[in-house]
């Protein structure tokens, strides 16, 4: 089987999204199969919980308990329903957001004892790692830059203050560090084709000579 699962992380604003489906569409154009989900969500279940998470009028009295767990929840839901049967398949998985965004976001971002979020998510996961992780890093002050220039509105997430980013940013940089083998730092301060080709550069060594 040919299967392989990568994740892209980073600061809100790092251009996760855009370089996620570029890349979808790149191993596509070459003959790959490809599955493209993200988190929260990727699945009905997930998009629901999703909703819930990132409702910033509703919910500004959710515990992070109960944060925690409701992403959990969906990752659960996604790893069972999409991420797992896809790499049965044979198919390269990509997803926006993964273990790690609970990591910073709900351990490190909340000074969090990093042990509980690590638990809970690996029954969640059942230990599914992924191959690589994509961290597209930029300094907070050009994270919220970018935020603030976008047409739609700011979420739930999104709207915690610079303090809370910064410790999210470090967060990342911290994780990249102890796990070097798994992640690819990538500075997002450069533009998105010079992003777009050090994925590339580094994806391609992962790949089967034939698809």
């Amino acid at each position: 089987m040919n299967s392989l699962f990568f994740t892209f992380e980073g600061p809100e604003g790092g251009g996760k999204s855009t370089q996620i489906q570029r890349l979808a569409q790149w191993l596509k154009d070459r003959g790959w199969r490809v599955t493209l989900t993200r988190e929260p969500g990727g699945t009905p279940v997930g998009e629901r919980v999703r909703n819930i998470l990132l409702d910033d009028h509703t919910l500004s009295d959710m515990t992070l308990r109960t944060e925690i767990l409701l992403y959990a929840a969906s990752r659960a839901q996604l790893v069972e329903q999409v991420i797992r049967p896809a790499l049965k398949r044979g198919e390269i998985v990509l997803c926006d957001r993964y273990v790690d965004t609970s990591l910073v976001y709900q351990s490190i971002g909340h000074a969090r004892a990093i042990d509980e979020v690590i638990a809970i998510n690996g029954i969640a996961t059942g230990g599914l790692t992924p191959n690589r992780t994509y961290l597209l890093d930029l300094p907070v002050e050009e994270s919220m830059r970018r935020l603030r220039l976008r047409k739609k509105g700011i979420d739930r997430m999104e709207g915690k203050g610079e303090s809370f980013h910064e410790q999210v940013r470090q967060g990342y940089l911290q994780l990249a560090q102890q796990e070097k083998e798994r992640f690819v730092l990538v500075d997002a301060m450069q533009s998105q084709d010079d992003v777009f080709t050090t994925i590339v550069h580094d994806v391609q060594p992962f790949l089967p000579t034939t698809s």
